[in-house]
């Protein structure tokens, strides 16, 4: 690990993929809650990330060795997975995927501040605390626009969601790093998918819905394969690479492949804030990763994690 030295070639790879795998998840969840229900979203892509991940966690014993963890490995499906993924799927319903990306984007600096409660000061560096605040404010010129923010009573209460779900994500790395670091991460992440996917179950039941559609199924298919499952091995491997702080950077890169994926897919224009704001979050994330250095610290490989 090289939690305190900055970003090492495969932290930027599996930073690369959690830009990628948890910016098209907006895209999905948007389609997915045009027919189905937020708790059979959440209880879909669980269930299904879970049962892809199961013959893995059976054959290495990695279940066996989280289910003795299981009230550490429930809390962090409840922060990580229960709460955030019905948050994120009913504001949806209510916000701009611009909006939302914005204020998801929050989680590095949510992060930052649990930090310094835990007498980390490491997070105060001037050059990285700049880069957060820099990485910020290019979100922030990419998804500004006319009605950015909606004053509807309903799009009030979501964007109190999205920041609740900011929280609840910043907390969650310190959980893997502090409290599961010694615990086989296939086992932690098929156990806690199975967990929340079975009690939102009644809650899926009883929601209505409208028939699905082969877009709105195929959304939920791909939410549980590549954006639960596969998405949650790369978190655990990002934490534990980089750590809990750092980790969340890539929430600033999120939007921009939503936005992209926007424009392509469904041709929405490429607006003057995405040209000019993506220079400077990509500039924000290198001085948050990296403190300015172009290599990381040759001592810093010995790990620190610690509780």
């Amino acid at each position: 690990m090289n939690a305190h030295g900055g970003f090492t070639r495969r932290g930027w790879l599996l930073f690369a993929v959690m830009a990628f795998v948890w910016g098209i998840t907006y895209l999905f969840i948007k389609e997915a809650v045009q027919t189905f229900g937020p708790p059979a979203v959440v209880s879909g892509r669980t269930l299904l990330g879970g049962l892809v991940l199961l013959p893995f966690a059976i054959r290495s014993g990695a279940l066996k060795a989280a289910w003795q963890h299981w009230p550490w490995v429930l809390l962090f499906g409840l922060v990580e997975m229960g709460g955030p993924f019905l948050l994120l799927s009913h504001a949806e319903t209510q916000l701009p995927s611009g909006l939302t990306g914005l204020l998801v984007a929050t989680v590095p600096l949510f992060a930052v501040i649990i930090a310094l409660l835990r007498g980390d000061r490491s997070a105060l560096a001037p050059v990285r605390l700049g880069g957060l605040i820099v990485g910020f404010v290019g979100v922030a010129i990419v998804v500004a626009g006319p009605g950015l923010f909606p004053r509807e009573p309903g799009s009030v209460l979501a964007i109190g969601e999205i920041l609740l779900t900011a929280v609840m994500y910043a907390i969650a790395p310190f959980i893997i790093a502090h409290k599961l670091a010694d615990v086989p991460s296939i086992g932690t992440i098929t156990l806690a998918l199975f967990a929340i996917g079975l009690a939102y179950v009644p809650a899926a039941l009883l929601t209505p819905h409208e028939p699905p559609t082969l877009r709105s199924a195929g959304s939920l298919v791909l939410l549980g394969v590549i954006c639960t499952a596969l998405a949650f091995v790369a978190f655990f491997a990002l934490i534990r690479e980089v750590g809990p702080v750092r980790a969340p950077l890539f929430t600033y890169i999120n939007p921009i492949v939503a936005i992209v994926l926007g424009t392509v897919l469904v041709a929405e224009p490429v607006t003057p804030g995405l040209l000019i704001g993506f220079p400077i979050i990509l500039l924000g994330c290198w001085f948050a990763a990296t403190g300015g250095r172009l290599r990381p610290r040759a001592s810093a490989s010995a790990p620190v994690l610690t509780d």
